[in-house]
């Protein structure tokens, strides 16, 4: 029997996401297409500052998507794009909430900053709003119940941790980093020296993902509800990511067969 073929905005999902990719399979059918839009809406997002070169532009792409989104919710025709376009059908059939789109905008101003994210507390901040909302959403989207959600919202931050230190130099070679200044002066280090020469902060950065692992591990110690788990298997991949990092060793790119086999076997089992 042949695979059934991808929609376009499941195939740029798994081309730009294949992380929260591989966990679609676990999420509702009813709900997979709208998670995909997510996905894509998501990616969309975090390119607004890193396909420009200063942030002003980076301001005027993220203000696009605000746009897109409350014309959308405002029941105008969609825009024409890849991603705008299945996205405003999400929001129109009552998949996703407009008001939770806009969040995760929002919570990408703080990458458009010249000067960085300023201290811990900020960065928290940061990464609960944006990869914790992304989980938020999600959970919304797989049927989780609302008491599960702020516990969602921390795997997500953990999550978004992961990514943000497996990539600061990605980051330095968009002339920019993304670890909070009070952590790096800790560190005898200053941002701009992290951009020129990002070795130099893999110190900070194992100390980051040890304290991250630590945390992420009483999180999913908690325990979730099965509706709610879709939406956090991304920490299972946080988790093996944290721990890559810590002891000083890469993240595989692509996810090799354990990362998968990780993933498929917390779904089947019902926890993280």
């Amino acid at each position: 029997m042949a695979t059934p073929a991808l929609s376009p905005i499941a195939a740029f999902a798994r081309a730009h996401d294949p992380d929260r990719f591989l966990t679609a399979i676990f999420m509702p059918a009813t709900a997979r297409e709208a998670f995909f839009s997510l996905i894509a809406f998501n990616h969309e997002l975090a390119r607004a500052r890193e396909a420009t070169t200063n942030p002003v532009a980076a301001l005027i792409r993220l203000q696009w998507w605000r746009d897109a989104v409350a014309e959308a919710a405002a029941g105008a025709p969609a825009r024409r794009h890849e991603v705008a376009a299945p996205l405003h059908a999400a929001i129109v059939s009552g998949a996703l909430a407009a008001d939770d789109l806009l969040g995760l905008v929002d919570a990408r101003e703080p990458e458009t900053e010249e000067e960085g994210v300023p201290t811990r507390e900020a960065f928290g901040a940061y990464l609960r709003a944006g990869a914790g909302g992304f989980a938020v959403v999600a959970g919304r989207l797989a049927g989780a119940p609302p008491e599960s959600l702020p516990l969602l919202q921390r795997l997500g931050a953990l999550h978004g941790l992961s990514g943000v230190l497996r990539s600061v130099s990605a980051h330095a070679a968009q002339g920019r980093c993304l670890l909070p200044r009070d952590a790096l002066a800790e560190a005898g280090l200053i941002t701009e020296a992290v951009v020129a020469e990002p070795a130099i902060a893999a110190p900070l950065v194992r100390a980051l993902a040890e304290e991250g692992g630590g945390m992420l591990a009483k999180a999913m110690a908690e325990g979730l509800p099965r509706a709610a788990l879709p939406a956090a298997l991304p920490a299972v991949l946080a988790r093996r990511d944290l721990r890559r990092i810590a002891a000083g060793q890469p993240v595989p790119r692509p996810r090799g067969v354990s990362d998968r086999i990780a993933v498929t076997w917390a779904a089947f089992r019902g926890r993280l």
